[in-house]
């Protein structure tokens, strides 16, 4: 079975007895900083070896509407901060969207500085659901001293941080298993969601993720033709991957709208796996209702 394209995508999750789809893996950011975004994937050919057409490059309301169109009932607007100063007005931003926009979970981010544990505290006091940290992008190591009291908070409150911690597209200082390992060894009950599955280091990250209640994967990109081409996901950890999903630990995840393709491209990967359709309701609705229950 394949998803033929985003208009196929409701008699995907329909065929599953679904209600609809779950999307852990969204983003949704202030005007500016979405075109520069937008403008570093369109300068990112030479980066990653192949051009990066952002497929959906729309306002935020036919991006709502796409969404709701394709029946994906819950997802993120995650931001991640790149630099100093500017996660606290972020979080004010994705906040405030998060509450005019039905099916949005309210979703915050943090970088490490001074008063990093203040505004996060007050992104929790706000209702922020998911946190979104990118050791890529933001090239900080997740054992910096001042985020030490924020892991500590999250984990107190059971609220996950999707990490983008693995070396794909392009590796830097603090990507890789390695780093990631560090940070759950001293806060092993921290509820992180590793993004792309922790893509290349798959098998590391499966690892992690069988090891620490606390800790699942994100399928974003992962499985697509265009992500096979640099990253493939080795099919001897295919029964693994399918434990952790009915386990609870795989969720979908999308970057819609950053991606090349069409959004029934990362739905046609997960079915090729050929895991199952327990599998399937798992990752696309059920796993996701487990951690974020009444936000569906």
């Amino acid at each position: 079975m394949s998803v033929s394209g985003d208009d196929a995508v409701p008699g995907f999750w329909g065929a599953l007895g679904l209600p609809g789809l779950a999307d852990v893996h969204v983003h949704f950011l202030p005007p500016r900083m979405l075109r520069r975004v937008w403008a570093h994937f369109d300068e990112a050919g030479p980066l990653v070896g192949v051009e990066w057409p952002i497929r959906y490059r729309w306002p935020d309301a036919e991006r709502v509407a796409h969404l709701q169109k394709l029946g994906v009932r819950a997802f993120t607007a995650l931001a991640y901060a790149h630099r100093p100063g500017m996660a606290a007005d972020l979080n004010d931003w994705t906040l405030a969207f998060a509450h005019a926009t039905p099916g949005c979970l309210p979703s915050a981010t943090f970088y490490p500085e001074p008063g990093v544990t203040e505004y996060v505290t007050a992104a929790l006091d706000a209702g922020a659901r998911i946190f979104k940290v990118h050791l890529q992008v933001g090239g900080f190591d997740p054992l910096d001293p001042s985020l030490t009291p924020v892991w500590g908070l999250l984990a107190d409150a059971g609220v996950p941080v999707v990490v983008h911690a693995g070396h794909a597209p392009v590796a830097a200082e603090y990507t890789g298993a390695s780093p990631f390992a560090a940070l759950l060894a001293r806060h092993p009950r921290l509820p992180a969601i590793v993004a792309h599955m922790g893509a290349p280091d798959y098998a590391e990250f499966l690892a992690m993720a069988e090891a620490y209640e606390r800790v699942a994967l994100d399928t974003t990109m992962a499985f697509t033709p265009f992500f096979d081409q640099f990253v493939p996901f080795p099919p001897e950890l295919h029964p693994r991957l399918r434990e952790l999903g009915l386990g609870g630990k795989v969720l979908l995840g999308s970057d819609f709208p950053n991606i090349p393709y069409e959004y029934a491209d990362q739905l046609t990967g997960l079915v090729r796996l050929d895991l199952g359709d327990d599998w399937l309701r798992a990752v696309c609705w059920e796993n996701f209702v487990g951690r974020f229950g009444d936000a569906v």
